[in-house]
């Protein structure tokens, strides 16, 4: 089970000699964390103290590094990990569609005088958390309680884009295969789909599928469904308004659109469980979907998720599961640091 610890008080902060900085970078947040744990893969992580910054308000990422370190009062870090979406180039730099700010793993070390900063993708780091989360963690959207099988688990989940990843277990230490699943084409399930797929086909070559599955995917959905209905769109500004029209009954195309998002979600989902084989579950902690819970329960998601044909059986096996993400990714970026060091 994952140890979310509540902050420790300054002078405890200030004894863990053994800690280190792990970030979780999103497109719009970066949440970081004071964190400790062992190398055992069965020992907890203990965050000792959290921040969630908004990435738009700092001129990159080490400024909030050393807000965060300055804020501890504690003696100087040596090591750091993370966790970023993005392909990372030889140079070190990491290729991202949804920063505000380069990325460079090189240039961290050298601005904050670090001994060692690591890399990770940001779904590989949930997926060394979330493969940990308890049943009292989660909420139940289909299939059984419990795996029936022990094997490859997807870890999915829109935000400011969509991450993916595959975790494989290969005896004492897992196998985690991150994935740029949410660059791959999006295809229509449904007339209405078709019609919002080629609506959006106007202004681009390639739909991939975070254009339609993430928080501006869904202001891009939205914004396509108003086109074909031929109704001038409300001036939302953020994802966020789309939602709160929905579930308040306030705008029916922004209902229309959510329902949407789930549909296809459902889709992608069912067709990722059946590309990666898996077979341990599926767990969903993409941030935007804790907020429309409800919403996703009485959508077409499970529907759409189980509709593969002949494959219905094999993923009614599947447990599907809604995790909020929270420190998730802080927590997943110390444990793949942490297990990576067992070689070393």
């Amino acid at each position: 089970m994952v140890a979310i610890a509540n902050p420790m008080p300054t002078d405890a902060i200030s004894g863990a000699h053994d800690a280190f900085i792990a970030a979780d970078v999103g497109g719009t947040h970066v949440r970081i964390g004071l964190v400790r744990g062992s190398r055992d893969p069965g020992e907890p992580v203990s965050v000792l103290e959290y921040r969630k910054y908004a990435c738009a308000d700092h001129a990159g990422l080490g400024d909030i590094v050393a807000d965060f370190l300055a804020s501890l009062g504690t003696a100087r870090m040596a090591r750091a990990v993370i966790a970023s979406a993005g392909y990372a180039l030889e140079d070190g730099t990491v290729i991202t569609n949804n920063l505000p700010w380069r990325l460079s793993p090189a240039e961290l070390r050298t601005q904050l005088g670090f001994d060692d900063v690591r890399l990770v993708n940001d779904f590989e780091a949930v997926a060394h958390a979330a493969a940990q989360m308890d049943a009292s963690e989660v909420l139940q959207l289909t299939g059984p309680a419990i795996a029936p099988k022990h094997g490859p688990t997807l870890i999915l989940g829109p935000g400011t884009g969509l991450g993916a990843a595959v975790w494989i277990p290969t005896g004492k230490r897992a196998v985690v295969l991150a994935t740029e699943a949410g660059q791959a084409a999006l295809t229509a399930g449904n007339a209405l789909e078709m019609a919002l797929l080629a609506e959006m086909l106007k202004t681009r070559t390639h739909v991939p599928v975070e254009q339609a599955l993430s928080g501006p995917g869904l202001m891009n959905l939205y914004t396509a469904l108003c086109a074909v209905r031929g109704v001038a769109p409300s001036p939302y500004t953020h994802p966020g308004q789309i939602t709160a029209a929905a579930q308040s009954g306030d705008d029916a195309l922004a209902r229309e659109s959510l329902d949407v998002f789930c549909g296809l979600l459902g889709s992608v989902v069912g067709d990722m469980a059946l590309l990666y084989g898996v077979q341990g579950g599926v767990y969903l902690a993409g941030g935007i979907l804790p907020k429309i819970r409800d919403v996703l329960i009485g959508s077409s998601f499970v529907p759409r998720f189980l509709n593969k044909g002949s494959m219905r059986e094999a993923l009614e096996r599947i447990p599907v599961k809604l995790v909020e993400h929270g420190q998730l990714g802080v927590i997943g970026a110390a444990r793949w640091y942490l297990e990576h060091q067992q070689g070393e």
